[in-house]
């Protein structure tokens, strides 16, 4: 009786994991549409989202805490929870960087882009991809999937660094476009950063399924 009581609180806890992983997901996505369509509303409900976010990673803290003081789980089972209390630590982060991305909507409103934005929000739905399957890894405590997921990393890299090559020849050719490719540089630096804390958060499922820590972000 007592297994399944924790078990209940468990999984209630890696619902709201899922949720605030799901928030943020949302907003990263929002915040580069809204940087491609120059949509300030777009961005300021990206904005709007902070609220929602504090709030969810306050309620899980405690359930975090309250499992360990009153469950007293050992191995695996405190892993579980320690990695949860880890993994909204990452979500946070990428919630800020996905309102930094709006932020940068809002500044350059009404300015005309250098260029359509095609690479960075390619960037953006890896990264997102790469969010949507750490978590899944994590509930679903599958290595396999962790490992899969972090390999995408390389992909961001690869592209993060074709946008500032691009960017710098811009620069170059017209320095009046200064300004605003330091900008989108920021962008790309924001959602390479994010590809960086899913990543984390698939290192951290390793950890919690094997024991074994693992270095997956060189």
């Amino acid at each position: 009786m007592i297994r399944h009581s924790f078990d209940e609180s468990l999984d209630s806890l890696q619902k709201d994991i899922l949720r605030m992983g799901k928030l943020v997901e949302e907003m990263l996505d929002k915040a580069v549409e809204s940087l491609k369509r120059q949509d300030v509303k777009m961005a300021e409900e990206v904005l709007e989202s902070e609220e929602q976010i504090d709030r969810l990673e306050q309620e899980i803290e405690q359930k975090c805490l309250s499992l360990i003081a009153t469950q007293q789980p050992l191995a695996k089972d405190l892993r579980k929870i320690a990695a949860g209390f880890k993994i909204i630590t990452d979500l946070e982060r990428m919630a800020d960087y996905s309102e930094d991305i709006a932020k940068v909507t809002i500044r350059l409103a009404g300015e005309p882009l250098i260029k359509p934005l095609i690479d960075l929000p390619r960037m953006s739905k890896l990264a997102g991809q790469m969010l949507s399957d750490a978590l899944e890894a994590y509930v679903r405590e599958d290595v396999e999937l962790a490992y899969r997921m972090c390999q995408n990393d390389d992909e961001v890299d690869h592209i993060y660094a074709q946008v500032i090559r691009e960017l710098l020849t811009y620069m170059m050719e017209n320095p009046r476009t200064i300004s605003q490719a330091t900008s989108l540089m920021f962008v790309g630096r924001y959602i390479e950063r994010i590809a960086d804390h899913a990543t984390n958060i698939g290192e951290r499922v390793i950890y919690l399924v094997t024991g074994v820590k693992k270095e997956l972000n060189d």
